[in-house]
C-alpha cells in the first residue's frame, strides 16, 4: 500500500541519516584530529561483517533548548551499540560518536548502552566501550546524570561476571571517567585521549595552576604515573588491534567453561629451557629483566603486558602455558631492585583479584628483597597499600604456582604468594635465598658489628641458599632453571580442576 511504501521510504532515510553521524563536515573534522568514528572504530573492532547494530533508530526525547527540532533528532542519538564477533566469540560493544552532539550523554544515550550492557550479562559475554564523549548533554539536565548512574550501576553487577573493557578514544571528563574506571582494563589514545575529573579551567580558578589537558590527564599521565590506564597506543587503529589481542586471552565470562585454550602445538608442555641456567646472575646486586625468563617459559615466548609503562618494578602479563592463559605476575629487579612499593602492590594487586575473578591461574615469579623504604612510601601508606597484595594473593582461589629465582626476603616473601598464603605450588631454583634478610644485614643484627665478614661468610653459607625453606615445606621442591617450564606446565594440569571451600560471608573487607 501507499502508507507501507511512504513508511519504508521513511525507515531508509533514518538509517541512512544514522549512518551519517553529524554529517560529513564533522565526520571530516574528526578525520582531521586524527582519529576514526565510531562506526569505524567498530569496523576494526569486530570480524568481518559479524557486528549487528541495536537501537539504531532510537532518538532522544528531549524538548527543551530547541531539542525538539527535526535537524537536532539524529537516530542513535550519539553511541553505536550492538554485538559482533571479535576472533570468533561474541562481544558487545558501544562507540560514542563524537559527531553527535560531541557524543554527549543524555537519557536515551545511556538507555542503549545500558541495554546492550544488561545482554552482555545476561549471555555472559565480554563488554567493551569505545570512548569519546564531551560529558553529560546539558540539554537532558537531571536525566543525563540518572543515565550516568545506571550505567556505574551495570558496572558494579557485572564486576567479576563478564570481563568489560574500555578504550578512551577522546574526551573523557567529569562524571563520565567514572564508568571506565570501574571497568578491567583501560587504554588510550596518544594526544585525542584524556580523562579527568576537573578540567583545566577549572583547575586554573581553584588553584591558579596552568595546566593542559595532556598534562593534566592524557594517556602518558594515565599510564605512567596515575595507574588509571593500562596502556597507551599511537592511534586508534594500535589501541583496537591490541584490545583484540587482549580479548583472546580472557574468558567470555566468570564460567571457567569459557577459558579460552589454544593448543600448543609446536611448543611442548615438557620443553626444556636450557638458557634459564645463565640468564640470572649470581650475584644479587645485579639487574636482570625478569621478562626474559617469563619469555623463555612461556607459549611461544608471547605474553601480553598489562601496565608496561607504570610501576615497573613489578609486571603484571597474561601468557599461555600448554595452550592454557595464565597470568604471570613478576618481580623486576630492573627497576628499584624489584622492591615491592605502593605502586607495584596495588598493580599486582589489583591483576591478582582480576585472574581469580575469571578463573585464570596465577603463576608469580619472585626475585624480591622487601618493601621500599623511605618516608614518601611510609606516609603515603604503603602498610595499607602493600596489604591489598597480601589480601589478594591470601583470597585468591585458582591454581597459584610460585617460582623464586634469586631472592625472597622479609615480609615480601610472604606476601609474593607464598606457600602461607595457600600457594598450591612453590618451587625455588639452587641460587635462590628465602631469609628474613640479607645475610650482611643479618650478621650485623645478630653478631652486633662482631667480625663482620667471617659472620656474614657463615650466615650465607647456612642461611643464604632454599635448603632450610624445603627442609620446612616452605618450598615444595627446589628445581633446576631448565626445568621450570614442565614442571609449572604439570602443575596446571594437575590443578584444572582445583577445588576451594567457600566462606560463607557477604563480602571481604580488602584494606582500600
Amino acid at each position: 500500500s501507499t502508507i507501507k511504501a511512504k513508511f519504508r521510504t521513511h525507515l531508509k532515510s533514518q538509517r541512512q541519516k544514522s549512518l551519517n553521524g553529524g554529517g560529513i563536515t564533522r565526520i571530516q573534522k574528526q578525520h582531521n584530529k586524527g582519529s576514526l568514528t565510531a562506526r569505524e572504530r567498530l569496523t576494526l573492532l569486530f570480524d568481518k561483517n559479524t557486528f549487528h547494530e541495536i537501537d539504531q533508530l532510537k532518538v532522544h526525547r528531549c524538548q527543551e533548548f530547541d531539542m525538539n527540532k527535526e535537524e537536532n533528532k539524529i537516530p542513535g542519538d550519539g553511541v553505536v551499540t550492538g554485538y559482533g564477533k571479535v576472533n570468533g566469540r561474541t562481544v558487545y560493544a558501544f562507540s560514542q560518536d563524537f559527531t553527535v552532539f560531541g557524543g554527549s550523554l543524555s537519557e536515551t544515550h545511556a538507555q542503549k548502552i545500558v541495554k546492550i550492557m544488561d545482554m552482555a550479562l545476561r549471555v555472559g559475554c565480554p563488554v567493551i566501550g569505545l570512548n569519546d564523549s564531551g560529558g553529560a548533554r546539558i540539554q537532558d539536565g537531571v536525566d543525563s546524570l540518572a543515565g550516568y548512574c545506571d550505567i556505574f550501576q551495570m558496572n558494579v553487577d557485572s564486576s567479576g561476571v563478564i570481563p568489560q573493557l574500555s578504550v578512551i578514544m577522546g574526551p573523557c571528563a567529569g562524571g563520565a571517567v567514572y564508568s571506565p574506571a570501574m571497568t578491567d582494563f583501560i587504554f588510550m589514545v596518544d594526544q585525542t585521549s584524556y580523562m579527568f575529573v576537573t578540567g583545566p579551567e577549572v583547575v586554573k580558578t581553584v588553584t591558579n595552576e596552568d595546566v593542559t589537558k595532556e598534562e593534566l590527564g592524557g594517556s602518558g599521565v594515565h599510564s605512567t604515573k596515575t595507574g588509571v590506564a593500562h596502556d597507551s597506543f599511537p592511534n586508534d587503529i594500535d589501541a583496537i588491534r591490541a584490545m583484540r589481542i587482549l580479548l583472546d586471552y580472557l574468558p567470555s565470562s566468570n564460567d571457567p567453561s569459557t577459558l579460552p585454550i589454544k593448543e600448543s602445538v609446536t611448543d611442548p608442555m615438557d620443553r626444556s629451557v636450557p638458557t634459564l641456567e645463565n640468564l640470572v646472575p649470581d650475584d644479587a646486586n645485579i639487574p636482570y629483566d625478569i621478562k626474559d625468563i617469563i619469555r623463555e617459559v612461556v607459549d611461544y615466548g608471547d605474553m601480553f603486558e598489562i601496565m608496561p609503562e607504570y610501576a615497573k618494578n613489578i609486571v603484571t602479563a597474561f601468557a599461555r602455558m600448554n595452550g592454557q592463559t595464565v597470568g604471570i605476575v613478576g618481580n623486576n629487579p630492573m627497576t628499584l631492585a624489584g622492591c615491592l612499593d605502593i605502586g607495584s602492590s596495588t598493580k599486582a594487586a589489583r591483576f591478582v583479584r582480576f585472574c581469580n575473578a575469571f578463573n585464570i591461574p596465577l603463576v608469580t615469579f619472585v626475585d624480591v628483597p622487601g618493601f621500599l623504604p623511605g618516608t614518601g612510601q611510609e606516609h603515603n601508606g604503603i602498610i595499607r597499600h602493600g596489604a591489598k597484595l597480601l589480601f589478594a594473593y591470601a583470597e585468591a582461589t585458582v591454581p597459584k604456582i610460585t617460582v623464586i629465582t634469586r631472592k625472597a626476603y622479609g615480609g615480601a616473601y610472604d606476601v609474593m604468594a607464598s606457600k602461607h598464603l595457600r600457594a598450591d605450588a612453590n618451587y625455588a631454583w639452587p641460587g635462590a635465598e628465602v631469609a628474613v634478610m640479607g645475610a650482611k644485614g643479618a650478621a650485623e643484627i645478630i653478631f652486633r658489628g662482631k667480625d663482620i665478614e667471617r659472620n656474614t661468610k657463615d650466615y650465607t653459607e647456612r642461611f643464604a641458599n632454599p635448603m632450610v625453606a624445603a627442609q620446612r615445606g616452605f618450598i615444595d621442591d627446589i628445581i633446576e632453571p631448565s626445568m621450570t617450564r614442565a614442571v609449572i606446565c604439570r602443575d596446571l594440569e594437575l590443578l584444572r580442576h582445583k577445588k576451594m571451600p567457600k566462606i560463607d560471608r557477604k563480602n571481604s573487607n580488602i584494606p582500600l
